[in-house]
């Protein structure tokens, strides 16, 4: 066994036969941010065999602060390619597997099929819904967390127990990002780290399980909560993702962002509205597929319980990024 591990191998926890099991299994990581560089750096130093890393964005001065993978030097360069390289001088036994793009409802399948847990480190509502239904299809875990100023959660989901879907069918609408509410690095740095750490209770199969349960931090006031919920019902029914290239000109389009926001939509014939007015739709009913359109996905599913309140039924959502 390499002597690089020997300080984790000697916890009973883990031992010769659970390090084999790190070094054998296969995370994906979707997001190379705040929450991907401490997930990325401590399964690599934990030895997890293969890392595969999805995230369409290149490195910008405003990361540096809380994506310590980073450097100056990196400005402008995409950050799984950066990561690469970064991982695999720090750890050059591993396989680290790159995609230089955005999840999507086409790719998510084929890449959580190739994983054994898969994370969930893009803070984006779209990728979050879209990554627990690919992990609850193939019954993988999926890791999810999220922070936005000073607060934040992380929990496991799917893979045996409830999805995403079940415990957070509804979204608040306030807009929030870390660009407008802000972040601090090192409440992120505690989160990703969770993270890690959920992932490897998984991979190592400890017990008990830490699936159906979230953890919240408060970095304010310096407070642990969390909450469990196994058992918790599987929605009836849902609103799916869909890419843009898979909206048709049969479909209703409705684009919730601003013309300040977006001058132009990438819809010819959308309709404007935002998610007060986006009720408009429902008299008289229409009689093809409404399309929802936002740049997170947050406001198209908050548009879409109330259009189905109002008995429209045949909805889908865009995250147009």
């Amino acid at each position: 066994m390499n002597d690089r591990y020997v300080r984790q191998t000697v916890l009973p926890e883990v031992g010769d036969a659970g390090q084999a099991r790190l070094a054998g299994a296969s995370v994906l990581i979707v997001g190379a941010g705040g929450l991907g560089c401490p997930v990325m750096q401590y399964l690599a130093g934990a030895g997890v065999g293969r890392l595969a890393i999805v995230d369409h964005d290149v490195v910008e001065e405003t990361n540096l602060h809380r994506q310590p993978l980073y450097t100056m030097s990196d400005i402008g360069k995409p950050k799984v390619e950066v990561a690469r390289v970064a991982l695999q001088r720090f750890n050059p036994g591993l396989q680290i597997e790159v995609h230089a793009e955005r999840l999507t409802p086409q790719n998510a399948a084929r890449l959580v099929a190739g994983a054994d847990v898969a994370i969930d480190a893009a803070d984006s509502f779209a990728v979050t819904y879209i990554l627990s239904d690919a992990c609850q299809a193939a019954a993988k875990p999926l890791v999810s967390a999220s922070v936005i100023g000073m607060t934040g959660y992380a929990g496991a989901f799917c893979g045996g127990g409830p999805s995403y879907r079940a415990v957070f069918p509804e979204v608040s609408v306030d807009g929030s990002t870390c660009a407008t509410v802000g972040v601090l690095g090192t409440a992120v740095a505690v989160l990703g780290g969770l993270q890690a750490h959920l992932a490897l209770h998984l991979l190592l199969g400890l017990v008990p399980t830490v699936l159906g349960r979230v953890v919240t931090f408060d970095a304010r006031r310096l407070a642990f909560g969390g909450f469990g919920f196994a058992g918790s019902p599987e929605p009836d029914a849902f609103v799916p993702f869909i890419a843009p290239d898979a909206v048709t000109t049969d479909d209703l389009v409705v684009d919730l962002r601003s013309l300040e926001e977006a001058p132009a939509s990438p819809f010819a014939r959308a309709r404007r509205l935002d998610v007060e007015t986006v009720t408009s739709l429902a008299t008289p009913l229409p009689s093809r597929r409404v399309v929802l359109c936002c740049r997170s996905g947050q406001r198209a599913l908050m548009a879409a319980d109330r259009l189905r309140e109002r008995g429209i039924a045949n909805l889908a959502l865009v995250a147009l990024g």
